[in-house]
């Protein structure tokens, strides 16, 4: 399908056409190219299944004598198995597969990677589900709201943050540039003085009759110690009075600055502990809040099912889809890799039964399709899988995530700056503790086995043990992936065999 494709062609499963015009450009012209590219022109470049039947479930294919396109990556092989039977037993089917490939095919990783659920509007698992679901959006928007309430006063802390490195600017150029100090007293006479409102101010001074000159004195000089105030003031011309006032406005205004600025160094620290706090608790809702969000995605019904004619609202029917990965260890670069894909269906049949002649009420008539596929896979490719699987999940936290990184771009670099800050402070770094390895001692019976390995090193001396091992020619690549799809071959045709003997199937 076209609309699979595009994403398919992102995780970089390509066919050959699309691995040569990919392979001369660079990673921001095809990530580039890829984002422009649109989902009609991607099936060219896609290495996508192409099946047999129609999906006439949806309706997407107009010619049905055509093959069409499903959306995953073209398989080595691949079966399907319809099943449909009364009172069918769903888990059964799906626990059974799970175990056949864990225990007898020797499959030992597996990744769930698609559970959706659609039920018809007037079904009772429909009104279970919505009621579960309401109280899953009710804990998401309290979650939100905090986030939100969190994000705004990121905003004020740092922002109170810079104007304390503004003012540290003006402390820590004081006494060498001239201008910091006059900025300094500047702000002495408007916060603690009170500016002209005060009338034993430096400007409220300066409007009486012998202290006009006051200002100028107390602007242009420079003294950095409370101890040296004397000193400098007793070498000026002027009277007594005025030099005794000059002296009292400095002196305060030195004690202000020394206090002050440790007082802003305290703050600043308290201020940048409580920033990476308030950092890490929004961080933390965030984490609480996405399981719930995830529930959410999951719980919503599949739109594809809603709309198809299998689910009807006056009905009690449902359908689950169902997808997991198992993963065999290779000593290969490609692994044997198998996805099973579940669909599940349920409709209701009338039932009576003979013994009463009264109607039971309905019986659910199961229905299961499914679909055995084998690959061999690098970790690379695995991973694109899952990542192709979980873009659905991930369109959901996008909000989320892309309002913290519209807040963080907005707040520039200083948020991360503040963070860093704040980790490097509370870094412990700790002496690593190198413990020197003691040779093994096997007690009593350490002269006895010293014998032995004794005569283990003559006769490896006369007969080298690893001449007695054949030597492994190493495999070519060519090979390797022949194996590997032999080996895929195989436990897709047991698991598909011994499901259908197992429970009475005809086999060939």
């Amino acid at each position: 399908m076209a609309e699979y494709s595009k994403d398919l062609l992102k995780a970089g499963f390509l066919n050959e056409e699309g691995k040569k015009l990919f392979a001369s450009m660079g990673d921001e012209k095809k990530k580039e190219y890829m984002e422009s590219i649109s989902d009609k022109d991607a099936e060219k470049y896609v290495d996508e299944e192409e099946a047999e039947e129609a999906n006439l479930q949806l309706g997407l294919q107009k010619d049905y004598s055509q093959y069409i396109r499903t959306g995953y990556p073209d398989p080595i092989k691949r079966y399907n198995l319809v099943i449909e039977s009364q009172n069918i037993s769903l888990e059964e089917v799906y626990f059974w597969i799970i175990q056949q490939l864990k225990v007898d095919q020797s499959f030992p990783t597996f990744y769930k990677l698609v559970d959706s659920f659609s039920a018809s509007e007037q079904s009772s698992m429909w009104g279970g589900a919505q009621s579960r679901l309401k109280i899953q959006q009710d804990t998401v928007s309290q979650y939100l709201a905090t986030i939100g309430n969190m994000l705004k006063n990121l905003f004020q802390l740092v922002r109170e943050l810079r104007i304390i490195d503004e003012r540290f600017e003006l402390y820590d150029n004081w006494e060498t540039s001239k201008s910091a100090d006059v900025t300094l007293k500047g702000l002495y006479i408007d916060l603690v003085e009170g500016a002209t409102k005060n009338p034993a101010s430096v400007y409220g001074l300066a409007q009486n009759v012998g202290f006009t000159i006051l200002p100028d004195l107390f602007f242009n000089t420079q003294v950095f110690d409370p101890q040296k105030v004397d000193q400098v003031i007793d070498g000026m011309k002027y009277n007594t009075q005025l030099k005794n006032v000059l002296r009292r406005k400095l002196y305060s205004y030195i004690a202000w600055k020394i206090k002050t600025h440790k007082e802003l160094k305290d703050r600043r620290g308290f201020q940048i502990k409580y920033l990476r706090q308030h950092w890490t608790t929004m961080n933390m809702y965030m984490e609480w809040l996405k399981p719930y969000l995830r529930n959410i995605r999951r719980m919503h019904m599949n739109e594809k099912n809603i709309e198809s004619v299998d689910i009807v609202s006056a009905f009690e029917t449902s359908v689950t889809e169902v997808e997991f990965m198992a993963v065999k260890p290779s000593l290969t670069d490609k692994q044997p890799v198998i996805l099973a894909s579940f669909r599940y269906t349920t409709r209701p049949e009338l039932s009576f039964q003979k013994d009463q002649y009264a109607h039971r009420g309905p019986v659910h008539v199961g229905r299961v399709e499914l679909s055995l596929r084998g690959y061999g896979w690098s970790d690379k490719q695995i991973e694109n899988y899952k990542e192709y699987k979980r873009q659905e999940g991930i369109k959901l936290f996008s909000d989320l995530d892309e309002s913290v990184k519209a807040a963080m771009t907005a707040l520039g670099g200083d948020l991360e700056k503040y963070l860093k800050e704040a980790e490097e402070s509370d870094k412990k770094i700790k002496p690593e503790d190198k413990k020197e390895k003691k040779p093994k001692s096997w007690g009593m019976a350490e002269p006895f086995i010293a014998v032995f390995q004794g005569f283990g090193e003559i006769f490896d001396t006369l007969i080298p043990i690893g001449s007695l091992i054949p030597s492994k020619k190493p495999k070519s690549d060519k090979k390797e992936d022949k194996d590997v799809k032999e080996a895929i071959k195989v436990n897709l045709w047991l698991t598909y065999k011994n499901y259908k003997k197992a429970h009475g199937m005809i086999t060939w």
